[in-house]
């Protein structure tokens, strides 16, 4: 992330998604490469790149989140893709709601979710 300030990853608080597209995402004045948590505690890089990589690790800071989180869109990448079986068992028994959509339309409902001041949180894979 890049602003001329150091966040090392984590930029504390709930931010609207200025932009995406071109592999990352605009936020908080700031520009990111890659893929992000969009949580109520703030935004975090998050290193998956595409579906096949997503573990439970992966989904670990999601579940941190307890009661402030409610539903988490996740956005797949410019195609809607199947999300797994055991990881969506796992977020069902955390308590979490979850949608799962192509990032753009993602990045948007999360906006508009943030906007009414839901408990929403979004897992994005960075488009091209």
């Amino acid at each position: 992330m890049s602003s001329g300030r150091i966040y090392d990853g984590f930029v504390p608080g709930r931010h609207l998604i200025d932009a995406y597209g071109n592999g990352g995402f605009r936020f908080a004045e700031m520009s990111h490469r890659g893929s992000i948590l969009a949580l109520p505690s703030g935004v975090v890089a998050w290193p998956v790149t595409s579906m096949a990589e997503l573990t439970a690790a992966s989904l670990a800071p999601i579940f941190g989140e307890g009661s402030e989180l409610e539903l988490l869109l996740f956005g797949t990448g410019l195609d809607i893709a199947a999300f797994p079986a055991s990881l969506r068992a796992q977020i069902r028994e955390a308590g979490i709601g979850l949608d799962v959509m192509q990032t753009g339309a993602a990045a948007r409902t999360y906006n508009i979710l943030l906007a009414e001041n839901r408990k929403v949180g979004a897992a994005l894979i960075a488009v091209p």
